[in-house]
């Protein structure tokens, strides 16, 4: 059995919005291992499959500066201090393509992003019955076009690498377990 290592030490090494750098200082309990190790932590994140009333799925378009690329995927973002993630996924929707759904959003899934730097979580859920209600409610530096897709589109999309965003295909994932696709 594999044993989890013993933390030493760890010290936040800088604030990066985003994330916090964290140096931290372990050992193995039995053997004679330790290491210095980097971990980014970060607030738990969502992301949202919305539905609308009559079968599309409700996608955002949007400039990503890590890959220096215009993207296609569903409404996501971090889950704000002591915010519940159902309700950060539903405001994120809300925000980012004006729809929402008469109900509350359906857990499908939780995630951990990238275990071997990453501390978080990413949350999916599916939100039914959607239709525009808002205005989009952006903020300063983002930028989305909003794109309604059947989810036969959506499947051709995630098999030619249009849509390629892990937590995004992670969600579909879910769903497809959870629906089919």
């Amino acid at each position: 059995m594999i044993s989890k290592w013993q933390t030493t030490k760890r010290e936040k090494e800088k604030d990066l919005k985003i994330f916090n750098l964290i140096s931290v200082e372990r050992k193995h309990p039995e053997q004679d291992k330790q290491g210095n190790f980097v971990v980014l932590e970060s607030p738990e994140w969502i992301n949202i499959i919305p539905i609308t009333t009559d079968n599309k799925i409700v996608l955002v378009e949007q400039y990503r500066h890590g890959i220096d690329s215009v993207t296609l995927e569903v409404p996501g973002g971090l889950v704000e201090p002591g915010e519940d993630p159902r309700m950060a996924a539903q405001r994120e929707c809300i925000e980012e393509t004006g729809y929402a759904g008469p109900n509350d959003a359906e857990l499908i899934g939780i995630n951990q992003p990238n275990p071997a730097f990453l501390d978080n979580l990413c949350y999916s859920y599916l939100w039914r019955s959607c239709y525009q209600q808002f205005e989009q409610k952006l903020d300063g530096n983002e930028d989305i076009n909003v794109v309604l897709k059947s989810i036969d589109e959506v499947k051709s999309m995630i098999l030619d690498g249009t849509i390629k965003h892990s937590i995004v295909l992670n969600a579909f994932f879910f769903y497809s377990l959870k629906y089919g696709l």
